[in-house]
């Protein structure tokens, strides 16, 4: 009895990752050198966006999953910042639409072509202008339709209502330095986030308040990631002040001490924390590793159970992970993601080995689907929905995305009713007006005899 209790029971014990054939890559890209921890690489069911290396301002390339080989150089790309992009991320309820932040400060959401870019496209839906420093993180609502949170180097976080261009949410005094990351909960009732002052702190951002905090969550000066799991607990990754790598998980009902700690190694490569909610697996991409390492989450302590590390020669520049929802169920993957060289991304799938061919329902809970919960204006309003899930028990089929519209609130009014709005005090979350492609409230995005471009400023 002692003997068998030696060995943890887990279907996730001999999960193995395998890199893609060659001809499987995307080939001959020049992926981003800016200084940056960011991933550089966002993927959804349908594409894959890589921040590449632009003359001249910033771009990023948006690639259709099959459009593997040799990538053109003329290849066209999403070039409309003037600053190196730092962050990308593709909305989770629209596959065509990804938000980008840039060293210019700004915040650009784009609607890309059903089948991939014919040619460059610089002209966003919108142009998000709020943030004074570069923005350095981008990341949509899990559950609320065109909900989307940005944080720049400024210490600000901002959180806008993309359908009207407008920021809505301004965090402005609870970070005294630059932001490493933020992470929404299951439900995007709460975020968390790590700071350089080496504190991780919840917070309920429609109340603008502190829910709670936990100094030096790990003691090292290298920057920390925290993410929410499915459970509420936090998982943080850093350093030790002896420079070891760290992954901790911690209760936020009582942040005093993690529930446990895991010392890694000795690199200096920050560790991206990618978490999957249904199999309550997280892998660890550290920069600069050739390495990813998966851990299994537990509610019985230690918690943290070590699975396996997936080790090639070649260093990571950046990392994707795909959704679930993008995954080929009837071969057992678990995990595909999108590792970047310094020339190159390649896949890397995650499969669980098993002998039958039938739909493995035990790996496959239903999983987060494209359909929003609810509405921006809901969630704003107090209104929380869990995430709507679907089931991939016959693989995911995508379905009509609808365009992205943005009804830009009183532009007209404002030359209408000066005199009454500088009567009326200034609202303290009304943004500063974002230059944006407004567009009527019937019309979409890909009829563009009827978008026209007005200057807020008259």
């Amino acid at each position: 009895m002692n003997m068998r209790r030696v060995v943890r029971q887990s279907k996730f014990r001999h999960v193995f990752g395998q890199a893609v054939k060659n001809d499987q890559c995307y080939d001959d890209i020049r992926v981003s050198r800016v200084t940056w921890d960011s991933a550089f690489c966002a993927v959804n069911p349908k594409f894959v966006a890589i921040i590449i290396e632009a003359s001249g301002g910033g771009a990023f390339l948006v690639l259709p999953l099959h459009k593997t080989g040799r990538i053109d150089k003329a290849y066209p790309t999403v070039c409309g910042h003037t600053g190196p992009v730092l962050d990308i991320d593709w909305c989770p309820h629209n596959d065509q639409v990804i938000a980008s932040g840039s060293e210019d400060c700004t915040v650009m959401v784009w609607q890309i072509p059903e089948n991939g870019l014919v040619s460059s496209m610089s002209e966003p839906v919108v142009v998000l202008e709020g943030h004074s420093k570069r923005v350095g993180i981008i990341t949509w609502h899990p559950t609320a339709r065109n909900v989307l949170l940005s944080a720049g180097c400024d210490n600000q976080i901002i959180i806008w209502n993309v359908g009207t261009g407008e920021a809505m949410i301004t965090l402005e005094d609870m970070h005294p330095d630059v932001i490493y990351n933020v992470c929404w909960n299951r439900n995007g009732s709460l975020i968390c986030t790590a700071c350089k002052d080496k504190s991780v702190r919840v917070i309920d951002p429609r109340k603008e308040t502190l829910i709670s905090e936990r100094e030096k969550a790990h003691e090292g000066a290298r920057p920390m990631r925290a993410i929410f799991l499915s459970d509420g607990n936090i998982l943080t990754t850093g350093f030790s002040r002896m420079s070891e790598r760290q992954l901790a998980l911690w209760n936020t009902a009582n942040m005093e001490e993690p529930m446990t700690v895991n010392e890694m190694d000795t690199s200096n490569g920050v560790l991206l924390p990618f978490y999957d909610p249904d199999t309550n697996v997280v892998y660890l991409c550290g920069k600069g590793d050739s390495s990813i390492r998966y851990f299994e989450i537990t509610e019985e302590a230690p918690y943290v159970h070590f699975l396996n590390t997936f080790a090639t020669k070649e260093p990571q520049r950046g990392m994707g992970y795909m959704p679930k929802r993008g995954l080929d169920v009837n071969k057992c993957e678990i995990a595909r993601f999108f590792k970047l060289h310094e020339r190159k991304c390649e896949p890397v799938v995650m499969t669980v080995p098993r002998k039958s061919d039938l739909f493995q329902d035990d790996l496959y809970p239903d999983t987060a689907g494209p359909d929003p919960a609810l509405e921006a204006e809901d969630w704003f309003d107090g209104k929380n929905g869990e995430p709507i899930l679907i089931s991939l028990k016959n693989g995911y089929v995508p379905g009509k995305n609808r365009d992205l519209k943005v009804v830009k609130k009183n532009i007209l009014d404002n030359k209408a009713s000066k005199n009454t709005e500088n009567s009326t005090p200034a609202n303290k979350s009304a943004s500063p007006a974002p230059s944006i492609l407004a567009v009527s409230e019937h019309c979409s995005i890909g009829q563009t005899n009827c978008i026209c471009e007005l200057e807020a400023a008259g």
